[in-house]
């Protein structure tokens, strides 16, 4: 590989056993079939079944295998069917025992591409030594030169397990929907309450303990415990079953606010207690890497001619929905200069943010960069989305030097670069752009703009910002169950709770005029549904301290976007009258 300043990383990820995808054999032993129908699935498939990486002729299929249920020299099977009790099989195949393996913690990964046909709901499972697993769900692709009716995603983010019940992934599974989108944050690396505030619940069932015994995620084991310990939720589990899911990953699948340090060449974790150590610090990223291939169902692009790393390990990518959306989806973490203020070692939310503008900062990296504005700017689908993993948008609170920009994680860092992707979809004259975004635990709809007024012009009676200015629309998922800013205030309920509520919300929007709805006071999912007219957004809560199959569940919002405007409407009406 020729330098592009990620070597480091490259050669510890060479140096390991990846668990890519594997392709099924062809059947050679019938019996592999053979299996107890009175079998209880969990004892041998403990984390259930679930599919990701959707082309138009496969998904991949993704189970893993009790320790104790083991055997050496057992292979398993996989079959495909268009029904859920198997009358119509489309494919039945064997993965070699070699593949079912300690080395990848049991999990196994299979490639049904070009064994499927575009646009079709298929039922799957496993075989293992006499035992089925529940059967899954998985959807295709449409084909490249279709003209979809509609595409249905279900949009989640940040589901810190310990601090609250997964209530929205049932909702999810019940939901009618082609694909999940998850934008970030599915497991989090601290069992000590890092993440919590002071309203926060304690759940004495979700305490987990890493085989480390550190508090924070310490070795590749660490991070095996954490994703077998959040696809232990029987609610994830149904949701992951019915659906074929798309992920992204953001800072808590490696640890807090983890970025690029360029003059070591490794990434660097302000918050973790060896995050200033290098060497640490790339066999860290290494080992969460290591296990997000093992446990999530993808298919990244692996090249190993190729001459850098992000072409070698390709961590972004882009899935096509025939002639109706393209989702382009970017890392945002391995790429990503360090924070504001980190050399003066002030927070990066703090106003005196030196650099704030510097053109050299980063948060894709140049290679990314020329490769995400070549898709953008390529597409030919009536929407063109962008799977992003911060917020792209300004979020200030303040009046001119003194402005605060309390998401210090998101595109407020990189304001050239923000500049320079929202100028160059102003100048191909991208219509129908959206964003869909997570982490800041907020559900938030917002105007995307080559230039942000300032609020105050707006509030007090000045004329209001020119809409001319706006590129495109940003839609923010809320957290499943990760502290929100009401709950870290301790104001998530009672009489100061819906004061705060009140208040809060209108506070936000008169400082940020470009956001139209902002709540940052409930937990829950959105699904997002494209078509050729127009794009919804509703965003529903869910109670999190509820774990049953009925949690109080109620639509926060819900907006349009129609075709070939970028104008936020309210439709809160028509979902109620539904």
């Amino acid at each position: 590989m020729t330098s592009d300043g990620h070597e480091k990383l490259a050669a510890a990820l060479d140096a390991r056993s990846l668990s890519f995808p594997v392709e099924p054999d062809e059947v050679v032993e019938k019996s592999v079939f053979d299996a107890d129908p009175d079998a209880v699935p969990e004892t041998t498939f403990p984390q259930s079944v679930a599919s990701g990486g959707p082309e138009s002729t496969g998904v991949v299929v993704w189970t893993r295998i009790d320790p104790e249920a083991y055997r050496e020299d057992e292979p398993l099977g996989i079959e495909v069917a268009h029904d859920p009790d198997f009358d119509e099989v489309v494919h039945r195949g064997t993965v070699a025992a070699e593949h079912v393996t300690p080395a990848h913690d049991y999990a196994v990964s299979v490639d049904l591409l070009g064994l499927l046909d575009p646009d079709r709901f298929y039922h799957y499972r496993f075989t293992y030594d006499g035992v089925r697993s529940r059967v899954g769900r998985c959807h295709t692709l449409p084909a490249a030169d279709s003209s979809p009716d509609s595409l249905r995603l279900a949009v989640l983010t940040c589901q810190d397990y310990t601090n609250g019940y997964y209530g929205a992934y049932h909702r999810v599974a019940e939901e009618d929907v082609d694909f999940v989108v998850h934008v970030g944050d599915f497991i989090y690396e601290s069992v000590a309450g890092d993440y919590k505030g002071r309203g926060s619940p304690d759940l004495p069932d979700r305490d987990l303990e890493l085989p480390s015994g550190h508090d924070l995620a310490w070795t590749l084991e660490d991070y095996r415990y954490l994703y077998r310990a959040y696809r232990s939720d029987r609610f994830l589990q149904e949701a992951l079953e019915r659906h074929t899911i798309i992920a992204a990953r953001d800072d808590h699948e490696f640890t807090d606010n983890v970025h690029w340090d360029p003059e070591v060449g490794a990434p660097r974790g302000p918050n973790h207690p060896r995050g200033e150590d290098p060497e640490f610090m790339t066999g860290l990223a290494a080992d969460a890497l290591t296990a997000w291939w093992e446990y999530m169902p993808s298919r990244i692009g692996f090249d190993e001619d190729a001459e850098s790393f992000g072409e070698r390990y390709r961590l972004w990518q882009s899935f096509a929905f025939g002639d109706l959306v393209d989702i382009v989806m970017t890392d945002e973490r391995l790429y990503r200069d360090p924070p504001r203020n980190a050399d003066n070692h002030l927070p990066a939310w703090f106003p005196l943010s030196f650099g704030y503008d510097a053109p050299e900062r980063s948060m894709l990296g140049t290679d990314q960069r020329e490769w995400f504005l070549d898709e953008v700017r390529d597409s030919d689908a009536t929407w063109t989305v962008w799977s992003d993993e911060v917020l792209t948008v300004p979020f200030r609170v303040g009046v001119g030097p003194l402005t605060l920009h309390p998401s210090e994680s998101g595109w407020d860092g990189y304001g050239h670069e923000r500049r320079l992707i929202t100028d160059e979809v102003a100048r191909a004259d991208i219509e129908n752009f959206v964003t869909l975004t997570g982490d800041m635990h907020c559900y938030i709809a917002s105007y995307q703009q080559t230039t942000y007024e300032n609020p105050f012009s707006h509030v007090f009676g000045g004329e209001p910002e020119n809409t001319d200015h706006r590129v495109g629309v940003e839609f923010m998922t809320p957290a499943i169950t990760s502290v929100t800013v009401s709950e870290g205030l301790g104001a998530s309920g009672g009489l100061w709770g819906s004061v705060s509520e009140k208040i809060l919300s209108p506070f936000v929007r008169a400082q940020n005029p470009h956001i139209e709805f902002f709540d940052s006071h409930h937990w829950g999912y959105s699904v997002v549904e494209f078509t050729p007219e127009e794009c919804t957004y509703t965003a529903y809560s869910v109670d999190k301290l509820d774990d049953s199959s009925d949690p109080d569940t109620e639509v926060m919002v819900a907006l349009r976007v129609p075709e070939g405007r970028v104008e936020i409407q309210d439709r809160s009406l028509d979902e109620t009258d539904a």
